[in-house]
């Protein structure tokens, strides 16, 4: 039997992609719109660092907080990015920011602490909480705000019941809003006047449309910044990410690596720091997701599909299908086996209003988005 611990929900969008594959197992061809995964491999320049490691080079293990030249290539991103003068030591480089999540929640939280996040949202956040012994608290979020927590959500929350800490995420999953300045901003100074410790999920930088992207560190030193080469620069199977903490933080975040990973693969380290010379090549993606959220956007509301949560970044679009279903897991299931359109059921990223959304991933081609759109216009004209 397992633990109690162990006995978290499943992730469904990989139930959605096995249910994809036996379809294209069976001879079928499947449109993957499930999976927050970028078609395009990784740049060019990071395929030939890892080649010429590969040939060249011994792949021991690196110090645990990672190789310092990718460290420090971290920082300096913040520099040409953001403008923040960030000290290298404060970059710790993890397993994706799968890894970055658990090194966080382990460093700042004890059992049973209370950590806000919103809904809707990434289901990882919910699951390693409650595996690692916090409790998630559920935060919704609405039109009113554009579908970001505010700090007056969080005060209630926190008077409610104390809070030991917030993550929130801009560009989010599943729904591709984002949260201008002011609202991160104010969001940040009521966590800090309430001692709420605050991380910020930067993983979806890079990709924003409506406006640019702003990172938490702008605001504190004391917040956690994760991030990850996965989505940006398209190195999902990489597994390799980083987080920013504070100073104090970072002692006992080197113990949690050395103990849980020892290090993050060597290959996927010396490819990273490779990858910041590739921006160009990833414009070049980024511009193509645009396209595809321009199909999205003017084709299902054609379709039949005309509600939508804001499009502002990441490559996700967060569609209502109330009109057609309450039961989004049945409707994702249906679209799936009878259009091979495959999108991931709101369940999976919202346990109170999910049931009447759908998230489609627009990171494939225009060509697949046309195709997309195309037959789930003709399923629904028929009665879906």
């Amino acid at each position: 039997m397992p633990s109690a611990r162990g006995d978290v929900p499943p992730f469904m969008v990989m139930d959605v992609m096995a249910a994809a594959a036996r379809i294209e197992a069976a001879g079928g061809t499947v449109v993957h719109m499930e999976v927050g995964q970028p078609a395009a491999p990784a740049p060019a320049t990071a395929l030939r660092a890892a080649q010429a490691a590969l040939v060249h080079g011994r792949l021991g293990y690196t110090a645990a907080l990672g190789i310092p030249s990718l460290r420090a290539r971290i920082a300096r991103h913040y520099a040409d990015t953001y403008r923040v003068d960030l000290d290298p030591d404060r970059v710790v480089v993890t397993t994706g920011s799968s890894g970055g999540f658990i090194l966080a929640f382990l460093s700042m939280f004890e059992p049973g602490d209370r950590v806000a996040v919103a809904i809707p949202g990434y289901p990882p956040y919910r699951h390693i909480l409650t595996a690692l012994g916090c409790e998630p608290v559920l935060i919704e979020t609405r039109a009113a705000t554009r579908y970001a927590m505010t700090g007056e959500a969080l005060l209630a929350a926190h008077r409610d019941k104390p809070l030991a800490g917030v993550l929130v995420a801009s560009p989010a999953n599943p729904t591709g809003t984002m949260m201008d300045a002011a609202a991160l901003g104010d969001l940040m100074r009521v966590a800090r006047a309430e001692g709420i410790r605050f991380i910020s999920d930067e993983i979806y930088h890079g990709l924003d449309y409506a406006f640019p992207a702003e990172t938490a560190l702008r605001f504190s030193d004391d917040a956690v910044v994760i991030n990850s080469f996965s989505k940006y620069f398209c190195m999902t199977g990489w597994r390799v990410g980083w987080m920013v903490v504070p100073p104090t933080l970072v002692r006992s975040v080197e113990r949690l690596q050395q103990n849980l990973a020892i290090s993050v693969p060597t290959i996927a380290q010396i490819a990273a720091e490779a990858a910041f010379d590739g921006r160009d090549e990833m414009e070049r993606v980024k511009h193509g997701y645009e396209e595809n959220r321009r199909i999205l956007t003017e084709g299902l509301p054609k379709a039949g599909l005309d509600k939508f949560l804001p499009v502002d970044g990441a490559f996700y679009l967060y569609a209502d299908v109330s009109k057609f279903s309450n039961d989004s897991l049945d409707f994702a299931k249906r679209m799936l086996e009878e259009t091979h359109v495959a999108a991931t059921p709101g369940v999976d990223f919202d346990p109170v209003d999910g049931r009447h959304f759908l998230r489609f991933c627009y990171a494939g081609s225009a060509a697949e988005m046309h195709e997309a759109v195309a037959r789930i216009g003709k399923w629904l004209a028929r009665g879906g």
